[in-house]
């Protein structure tokens, strides 16, 4: 591969560019190159449990600078396509600091027309749960910012949201509406704002299924690296989904071919 038919790239975050709070061996001089090289990219990721102020923040702390433009999140995308809907109120299931990217909406408990599921970790809870299945039975829609079915935690993997949207898909038998990755309207909306087309974008990430998988769909390249939640029975379905399975994101610019 190489950038005749590359134009740019999107990089997934936890387990990609950094895990366990730590910058990934390689990943700041993979990004440097690229921008010495004139290839744009962009950061995106599907965690709900911190704004993309603090992402952005957290990359400056590690050393890596970026805009809050060049981030795309989950609830920022969620937040674009309920004014699609002309939404109004909302119940959110979210932690605190993230509902300041999705904003212009009421937050009602009551009479909710859309329940909007990200990932609460620790804090879910049977109550929780149970007023989101309510609210749903009284007529509000469901929308996914994101399935996953889990993460990597510090050295082992935990659940993800996508088991608490199945829980209300299954009990409500309403299917939830996905708005983050592995959803191509997510992929072509980052597309959109780097002003390329899918087939130039190459999507590296850890996830098979939501990173490379979802971006293979949606129109773009992809590349799995093995680092953060993939695991080595992993390789066979990731060498069948991705353009390539590297070993972490330091070996990008080479498969790119972008000069050193």
């Amino acid at each position: 591969m190489d950038l005749r038919t590359v134009g740019g790239c999107l990089f997934d975050l936890d387990g990609t560019i950094y895990q366990a709070g730590e910058l990934i061996a390689g990943a700041g001089e993979t990004l440097a190159r690229l921008r010495d090289a004139d290839v744009p990219y962009r950061f995106v990721t599907n965690t709900t449990r911190k704004p993309r102020s603090e992402i952005v923040a957290h990359l400056a702390q590690l050393g890596i600078a970026a805009s809050e433009d060049e981030c795309l999140t989950a609830p920022i995308a969620a937040a674009a396509w309920l004014k699609t809907q002309e939404a109004q109120r909302i119940l959110p299931l979210l932690h605190e600091p993230t509902l300041q990217d999705v904003v212009g909406f009421t937050i009602d408990r009551e009479t909710p027309e859309y329940v909007v599921v990200g990932d609460l970790g620790e804090a879910w809870s049977f109550d929780i749960l149970d007023e989101a299945f309510r609210a749903l039975m009284q007529g509000a829609e469901l929308v996914a910012i994101q399935k996953n079915r889990y993460w990597q935690r510090d050295d082992q993997l935990s659940l993800d949201a996508g088991a608490f949207v199945s829980a209300l898909e299954y009990a409500s038998g309403k299917e939830a509406h996905l708005v983050g990755k592995p959803s191509p309207d997510f992929f072509h909306t980052a597309a959109a704002l780097m002003g390329l087309p899918p087939n130039r974008i190459v999507m590296i990430g850890d996830d098979i299924e939501s990173d490379v998988a979802g971006a293979r769909a949606a129109g773009l390249k992809g590349v799995t690296v093995r680092t953060g939640k993939y695991r080595p029975e992993d390789e066979d379905h990731a060498r069948k989904i991705s353009n390539a399975v590297l070993d972490s994101v330091a070996d990008l610019p080479d498969w790119l071919a972008v000069a050193s």
